[in-house]
């Protein structure tokens, strides 16, 4: 990747308070960038203010909803890349309110593509998508080949958001790829409840010194730690083979969430855990074992994890013990 690319450049980030979007922040500002941040903080969602702790002064934040047309046509002219990570990610909340999940990760999507079009059409646009939408899958490793289909409204809606960026890249001859994200975890991300990922919670009750809940325990998971993933976002917005692309980001290592949960307590000495049966409400939408084939990026990029899981687990579990406090 040429950490040059960004130098003197105009960034926007959509959902960039939450937890992806604000250490992609903190790594543009330290390439040269001049970052704006859009983030509605609604509380049920990422945003959180503490996530740029240190470099307010070095950044622009506009907190809006991008669900409102007009800012957005206003925000994104005269940007040189968007990075477009605004979304409801909750599973269960998708499916008790389909409608705000409709309106943020489907019909907001289509609105920022049309201000692109229409007032910046050369802008790089990189979709933050999910591995959510393969839903359940037929074989693994999952390939980008997989077909789509999606177990829940906000896999269904976020497989349209994704769909809408290559549309608009292949019809429209605009820079849009989109990256189907593994489970992430870093500093930052939401542990106060199991909106974002159910390992936030973990982290949470581990650092309160109380046990976790594992369900089942079998399924297998992949998972890549938050720097990785900022870089295979810069190297998809500054390369050209990434236009009308779909990418899967993944990791070598596979593990069942047992595994996990005994590697989280080895990381925390003291943290316990136990071992429940699924909730009927989630085992109707869990999607089984996942993990993902990522050498279609790997090959095209050259984009590759950089950090195991033990360190992965390390650098998070750190992150909140100094900083839980700012996260409940």
């Amino acid at each position: 990747m040429n950490d040059s690319a960004f130098r003197n450049t105009r960034i926007l980030i959509t959902g960039g308070l939450g937890f992806i979007g604000s250490n992609l922040a903190r790594r543009l500002l330290d390439l040269g960038a001049k970052v704006t941040l859009v983030d509605s903080l609604i509380p049920e969602y990422g945003g959180n203010l503490y996530n740029i702790a240190g470099i307010e002064d070095r950044l622009h934040v506009n907190i809006s909803d991008v669900r409102d047309a007009h800012s957005m046509r206003y925000l994104v002219q005269d940007q040189d890349y968007l990075f477009n990570l605004a979304g409801q990610t909750s599973h269960m909340d998708s499916m008790s309110d389909p409608e705000t999940d409709l309106e943020i990760n489907c019909k907001a999507q289509l609105a920022i593509l049309e201000a692109c079009r229409k007032h910046n059409p050369g802008i790089p646009i990189v979709f933050a998508s999910t591995r959510q939408i393969y839903g359940k899958p037929d074989y693994l490793p999952v390939d980008e080949k997989h077909l789509v289909r999606p177990v829940d409204v906000n896999g269904v809606n976020k497989a349209a958001g994704e769909a809408y960026h290559i549309l608009y890249s292949n019809v429209y001859d605009m820079h849009a790829c989109a990256l189907r994200l593994t489970n992430t975890i870093g500093p930052r991300m939401r542990v106060k409840d199991a909106r974002q990922t159910f390992v936030g919670i973990w982290i949470r009750l581990v650092c309160e010194g109380k046990p976790f809940e594992v369900w089942g325990g079998g399924q297998l998971r992949d998972f890549n730690y938050v720097d990785d993933v900022v870089d295979a976002f810069l190297m998809a917005a500054t390369h050209d083979a990434a236009r009308g692309r779909i990418f899967n980001l993944g990791h070598a290592e596979v593990v069942s969430l047992k595994q996990l949960a005994d590697l989280l307590c080895e990381v925390y000495p003291g943290g316990k855990y136990e071992t429940k049966a699924f909730p009927p409400e989630r085992k109707r939408i869990d999607i089984g074992d996942y993990y993902s084939d990522f050498s279609l990026i790997r090959e095209t990029l050259g984009w590759k994890p950089a950090t195991d899981l033990r360190q992965a687990l390390k650098r998070t579990v750190d992150f909140y013990k100094e900083n839980l406090k700012y996260y409940l």
